[in-house]
């Protein structure tokens, strides 16, 4: 009995060591981040974890535009776009979601299956095709060409959402059709006001899409138009071999910037989250 004990111990220190280490090297480049940020010089220094000497004047260089650093329109770009993909693809992926659990159609099982299957496939994959497609239509380097990239397919990431839909009691859709309302009336009428955890999750999952995103800003808005750029791509111009020693740390105080406004986003609505991914997940 005793022995059990002590096993038991060791293996839940074991875990939690594990836990601990984990971590550690998760914040540990987070916390230089934030601490570069901070630093009086303008170069990347690695000789020290911490500055020798501490700032706020790279902060002030980043919110004052220059030939560079254009640091507030990017971040005004990258919100823009953030925003118009947020809406087009909650409503994408919630009307998909609802379509796929409630309504029965025949060819209902086979898109399921198909939309499982593209979603294995990294999206890379169609890079050079979607890129010669918009060029096709002139929508390169325009930022109505990223939302249209990042709104396309966000439909096929139904299935959290549907796992929320197969929760929501039958009888209140059966009840509103008896009262006359048809598909379009109980969806948003009745099905929506319902499911606020998986609204909240949706939000926030097709918001942190183009906010984060570099690949596809980086390969649409290629003719080098500064005024144009996102963050992402914004920032990496600063890593460029003639800038780095002017714009490194300006570059560490743009990435906690960019940071800020998501992390406050997602504390609030924290709760809401965690509950549409569980319960998305019941019958997902």
């Amino acid at each position: 009995m005793k022995r059990g004990r002590v096993k038991r111990a060791g293996r839940l220190l074991g875990h939690n060591a594990i836990i601990a280490i984990l971590c550690v090297l998760w914040i540990l480049p987070v916390v230089w981040l934030v601490c570069t940020s901070f630093s009086s010089y303008s170069g990347m220094n690695t000789s020290t974890f911490f500055p020798k000497e501490w700032s706020l004047i790279h902060y002030k260089l980043l919110l004052t535009p220059d030939t560079v650093n254009q640091f507030p329109t990017w971040f005004m770009n990258t919100f823009r776009i953030a925003c118009w993909t947020c809406v087009i693809s909650t409503l994408f992926v919630l009307m998909v979601a609802y379509a796929t659990s409630v309504m029965r159609f025949k060819a209902r099982k086979p898109l399921m299956n198909v939309a499982v299957i593209l979603n294995l496939f990294p999206g890379m994959l169609a890079m050079i095709a979607v890129y010669f497609t918009l060029k096709t239509f002139n929508l390169t380097n325009s930022h109505i060409g990223l939302i249209l990239v990042y709104s396309a397919s966000s439909g096929l990431g139904y299935l959290i959402a549907k796992g929320f839909f197969d929760t929501v009691p039958r009888s209140l859709c059966e009840a509103a059709r008896l009262d006359g309302c048809n598909e379009a009336m109980i969806f948003w009428k009745v099905v929506i006001p319902t499911s606020r955890p998986i609204i909240v999750y949706t939000i926030i999952s097709s918001f942190l899409t183009p906010w984060m995103d570099f690949v596809y800003s980086k390969m649409i808005l290629n003719a080098g138009i500064s005024a144009n750029y996102t963050v992402a791509v914004g920032l990496y111009r600063m890593l460029d071999k003639s800038l780095i020693n002017t714009y490194f740390t300006q570059f560490c105080v743009g990435g906690v910037l960019v940071s800020i406004p998501i992390s406050v986003l997602f504390l609030i609505m924290q709760k809401f989250y965690v509950e549409g991914v569980t319960n998305g997940a019941v019958k997902g």
